[in-house]
């Protein structure tokens, strides 16, 4: 290997670049999946009630 081809590949941060945007990505993933089950159990409940509510609203106007 020439020695500018090894300065060349010293002075090269891509890798290191990717490998932050990487982990960036993977931290970002992991907080993403934390605050969705912590937001799971009141997104059902709150789905529960509006699915409740239609329920009673359809049965009504059918007479029901």
């Amino acid at each position: 290997m020439s020695p500018i081809a090894l300065l060349n590949f010293v002075r090269n941060e891509s890798g290191a670049t990717a490998i932050e945007y990487g982990l960036i990505a993977a931290l970002v993933s992991v907080a993403s999946i934390f605050v969705l089950q912590g937001l799971g159990g009141s997104l059902s409940n709150i789905f529960g009630v509006v699915s409740s509510h239609l329920n009673d609203v359809a049965s009504q106007s059918n007479g029901g």
